[in-house]
């Protein structure tokens, strides 16, 4: 679910007390956009809302959820938005915040 090898190098090229800001700071922008996709979804805004999640995923080592979003963003990407399924995304999502937060 989480590429633990990514947080550990990303916590050696940025520090410690960075590494916690931009893990707020990703959780901050994260949480924004699932807000929207939960609460108001654009199929038509799939793509982009899925690849801003994807990039972020692999910036902090969520792999599973960065897959995900991959998949989504391909099928958005060719004509299928309707048929992205967001649950799971979300799901991921939950599931990877609770185990960063509890490593």
């Amino acid at each position: 679910m989480i590429d633990w090898e990514r947080v550990r190098e990303l916590k050696e090229e940025i520090g410690e007390d960075d590494f916690a800001e931009v893990a707020e700071m990703f959780m901050n922008e994260v949480e924004e956009v699932i807000g929207r996709l939960q609460n108001e979804p654009n199929p038509a805004d799939y793509e982009a809302d899925l690849h801003f999640l994807k990039s972020s995923a692999l910036n902090l080592g969520f792999a599973r959820l960065a897959s995900l979003c991959q998949e989504g963003e391909h099928r958005s990407a060719s004509g299928d938005a309707g048929r992205v399924e967001l649950a799971p995304i979300f799901a991921c999502y939950a599931a990877s915040k609770a185990a960063f937060i509890r490593a």
